[in-house]
């Protein structure tokens, strides 16, 4: 695993309705990151957050069925130059959003050094859909298809028009919202999902090994994308998309500490943590915890 580890704040907003999950890295940050990840014996330079645009409105482009398209394209330009430029330092690239369109640029900013890269997607949601399937234009929904190729190619061709992913180096974990669109492209494009449901009837722990076991072949990295709502809301009140149901702190603590384990992780977000949601900053404290668990911190 390596030990030296650059944060970097992604603070978009602007692709999802609710306001305050551009103070999701700070907030992440005010809970003692640095101090618990340095207590692991990890090296860590924080860069602070990086200075997306994030003016936008609520107003869907009939055209293309998005919102605020190319203020979200030109913030993550600028997250994926910032990517590239820790991971071919040789650092850890940890990346605090945001809403989960950061990941498109997380990802654009890693596929110069990773040809093959694996991604777990933790989250309730698929993100698969585009301006042609999306409910409501918002484009934190969409980031998972951009990184295939799939949407609009004002994101598609952020850092060169190729798909950044291959849909078989990846893996959905804890999704329970699903849309019918996202469904169907999972289908024909053959994704692995681990439902919600899978992991209530397989147990986390054998989910997470299968996961793995099913990409260290195949891939030359792991990237994980962590969305807070991919957590039971029980555990993580403070964030924008809620959905009942999901694994429990626990199972996602075991489920980040088996990732860890398997020395294949390269780089992580943990997105869509939102304060002016939160109790007591308990959401931001919950993604520390994971953060520290994905890094090699065990239980007592």
């Amino acid at each position: 695993m390596n030990k030296k580890i650059s944060i970097l704040g992604a603070p978009i907003t602007i692709a999802q309705p609710n306001g305050g999950v551009d103070l999701g890295p700070d907030a992440i940050r005010h809970t003692g990151l640095v101090k618990r990840l340095e207590s692991l014996n990890l090296t860590i330079r924080d860069y602070g957050n990086i200075p997306v645009p994030n003016n936008g409105t609520d107003k869907i482009n009939p055209e293309t069925n998005l919102k605020n398209l190319e203020k979200v394209a030109l913030g993550n330009e600028m997250i994926a130059e910032k990517v590239k430029e820790v991971s071919e330092s040789g650092d850890f690239p940890l990346i605090l959003g945001g809403d989960h369109s950061i990941a498109i640029g997380s990802i654009a900013g890693l596929h110069d050094q990773f040809k093959d890269l694996g991604v777990i997607w933790y989250d309730a949601h698929a993100d698969l859909n585009s301006g042609d399937t999306s409910p409501s234009g918002n484009i934190h929904g969409m980031s998972l298809g951009v990184n295939i190729g799939f949407g609009n190619e004002r994101l598609t061709s952020i850092r060169g028009k190729q798909p950044k992913l291959k849909p078989e180096n990846i893996v959905i974990m804890g999704a329970r919202s699903i849309d019918d669109g996202e469904k169907e492209l999972i289908g024909e494009r053959g994704i692995k999902v681990f439902t919600v449901h899978d992991i209530q009837q397989k147990g986390i722990e054998k989910v997470m090994v299968e996961a793995i076991n099913y990409l260290k072949d195949r891939v030359d990295g792991i990237h994980l994308s962590l969305d807070v709502d991919g957590i039971d809301p029980a555990h993580t009140p403070g964030t924008g998309t809620p959905v009942e149901g999901g694994p429990s702190y626990r199972e996602t603590h075991y489920a980040m500490s088996l990732l860890h384990d398997s020395n294949l992780l390269t780089s992580a977000d943990v997105v869509e943590v939102n304060p002016l949601l939160d109790e007591g900053n308990k959401t931001a404290e919950v993604a520390r915890d994971m953060i520290a668990a994905f890094l090699g911190e065990k239980y007592k």
